[in-house]
């Protein structure tokens, strides 16, 4: 079933409008009665392989762990000579 909303309606009860699309619905948002866009459900989300997995853990771990950027921490005092 399709349904057109407003803006306005779209921003007060987007949950509601997020339930009924994922129930198989879709919805046209508007703007002073013209079509802007299209609420849809998200279909095929494809899941990660093992290789694809172990990468991303790679880089998480890497991120933890923080970039050197070389050089000295500052001083505070430094920072804020006056």
């Amino acid at each position: 079933m399709k349904q057109i909303i407003s803006i306005r309606e779209a921003n007060q009860y987007l949950s509601r409008y997020i339930d009924a699309v994922q129930s198989g619905e879709e919805i046209t948002i508007t703007r002073r009665g013209l079509p802007v866009a299209r609420l849809t459900a998200v279909v095929g989300i494809t899941k990660l392989n093992d290789r694809q997995k172990a990468a991303r853990k790679r880089s998480l771990a890497r991120m933890r762990r923080g970039y050197s950027l070389g050089g000295k921490i500052p001083v505070r005092e430094a920072l804020h000579e006056r």
